[in-house]
């Protein structure tokens, strides 16, 4: 905002007619020059713009010269997850445009460079391949289109008709960004837009809206247990074997080496669920120090409050170290609105945000018949990324009092990609609490058809009679069989009330990571 401030001479003679006209003769002719003078410095500006995104252009897009991405791409291991994605980037019989979404620093800008380099090594044309990075300051306002028409004008194909793949990350920081994706999938017919965004559900929450019909999402979780012992190269240590679960067989792991899987998995806590921080032993020193960079400061105090708003980001910042400390755990919007002092209708939007980001998930409640309720009063929050929780705080040991809560969170971080609904059951047994930690709800029959306990313990395997909370639960609603984890021990169990399957709880993890990525294949018809 500009203020005028105009002085008349102290020894002016003027009545006050003649300084008014004066005055106002004054102000549109000082006003005159100063528009024509902004308008000048706004031209040059807007050409200065225009050859300084030309230049970042170039910069960001090194295989046009080179034929490759950059090095220090092609060095990283590329995640499972790319050979789902990679079909679907490669696919241009479809007119829709593909979105990639998931929480920051999980390896979406890696896997648009590794797809750029198959596609480079699958014979396109690296001239016909464009990147850019929509979060960088000098784009800020600049149409998807018009950065499209500046890369299509230095490889000096404006009027091409030639196949061009497009990817566009972090596309969340554009406005109206899926109205803008939209007109370029109806517009350019020859052309696969890819697309990257960090804040997950407001983007699907957009693409939904805006982009029926022309969008394909895809998720992108942290990283699996499976992927990290395959990353890792680990995965001799595993064997596959067969289970017979409602009659249909399941594959199902075992290790030949139980206490360094179990190393494994408590690295993978503690460090796996960011592929930056599970591969860098300096990181690892002060894992901390990159998630508040890059998770906190980014998510919790830009992302999230110019998405939704937010004025008190200090409340919002004091929720989630809370939620992440106490992960696995059950709470309540009174409970919490009692111990923080913040009304209980700004906590409950806060939680949905911070699940938009995919920091968080909440899992409803069910009771020992699997019934949904109307009103959630108690629900489970884990954390998304088991990893966040050791980087806010300190690294958890093997025998810490509460590594049982964070092997939860690492095994239901496992189903989190999945669609699947889950719930944990709880109810009154009499003077105590019944509980089992993981429920799969048949949707149409509003009834269980599986159940686990998770424990990291050997006890329940040497005495199984002790799991009377899972006993009454199979038996109140039918179920033959169940699944227990343990530290180190795996087998079979036949009790009067059904049978139980026992197995560590990293080889579960393992096997439920495995199952996630064979899913999402399947969901994409690969």
């Amino acid at each position: 905002m500009h203020v005028f401030i105009f002085i008349l001479p102290l020894n002016c003679k003027l009545n006050l007619k003649t300084k008014l006209i004066f005055t106002k003769t004054y102000i549109l002719r000082e006003l005159s020059v100063y528009l024509r003078s902004k308008i000048v410095r706004i031209m040059e500006y807007t050409a200065l713009l225009e050859k300084q995104i030309l230049g970042r252009l170039k910069i960001d897009n090194p295989w046009w010269t080179e034929g490759r991405i950059p090095s220090y791409y092609q060095e990283m291991s590329p995640r499972l997850y790319l050979d789902i994605f990679y079909p679907l980037v490669k696919d241009v019989s479809i007119q829709r445009a593909l979105i990639l979404m998931g929480p920051r620093r999980v390896g979406k800008t890696v896997m648009l460079y590794h797809s750029i380099q198959r596609l480079i090594d699958e014979g396109v044309s690296p001239q016909n391949i464009i990147y850019v990075s929509v979060e960088t300051p000098i784009y800020n306002n600049i149409l998807l289109e018009q950065l499209f028409s500046l890369a299509k004008q230095i490889l000096d194909k404006e009027n091409s008709q030639e196949e061009f793949y497009v990817f566009f990350d972090e596309i969340q920081y554009l406005k109206d960004w899926e109205i803008n994706l939209k007109s370029l999938v109806d517009t350019y017919h020859n052309v696969k837009f890819v697309v990257s965004g960090s804040a997950a559900a407001a983007l699907k929450k957009s693409s939904n809206e805006s982009g029926a019909g022309r969008f394909t999402d895809f998720n992108l979780p942290p990283l699996l247990f499976f992927e990290y012992i395959h990353l890792k190269k680990y995965e001799h240590l595993m064997r596959q074997s067969k289970v017979e679960w409602d009659g249909i067989e399941s594959d199902i792991y075992s290790t030949i080496d139980i206490d360094k899987l179990n190393s494994l998995f408590l690295d993978y806590i503690n460090y796996g669920g960011y592929p930056e921080v599970a591969f860098s032993s300096r990181m690892q020193e002060d894992p901390g120090q990159f998630v508040r960079h890059d998770i906190v400061d980014k998510v919790l105090l830009r992302d999230l409050p110019s998405l939704y708003g937010i004025s008190d980001v200090q409340e919002l910042n004091s929720l989630f170290t809370m939620i992440a400390y106490h992960s696995g755990m059950e709470f309540s919007y009174e409970s919490m609105s009692k111990e923080s002092g913040v009304k209980k209708e700004t906590i409950r939007r806060y939680v949905q945000y911070l699940e938009a980001a995919f920091l968080i998930k909440v899992v409803g409640r069910t009771d020992d018949t699997a019934k949904r309720f109307q009103r959630q009063t108690t629900f489970k929050i884990y954390l998304t990324n088991p990893s966040l929780r050791c980087a806010l705080f300190e690294p958890i040991k093997i025998m810490d009092g509460n590594i049982g809560d964070m092997i939860e969170t690492a095994i239901y971080s496992q189903w989190v990609p999945r669609k699947g609904h889950i719930a944990y059951a709880n109810w009154k047994m009499g003077r105590s609490q019944g509980e089992v930690d993981l429920v799969g709800i048949n949707d149409a029959l509003q009834k269980p058809y599986w159940a686990v306990e998770i424990k990291w313990s050997n006890r329940f395997f040497d005495r199984p009679s002790e799991l009377s909370s899972l006993q009454f639960f199979m038996e109140k609603n039918h179920l033959p069989q169940a699944l227990v984890t343990s530290i180190s021990k795996g087998g079979v169990k036949e009790m009067d009330f059904g049978t139980l399957h026992f197995i560590p709880s990293a080889c579960y993890a393992y096997t439920v990571g495995e199952n996630t990525l064979r899913q999402a294949k399947k969901s994409f018809g690969l």
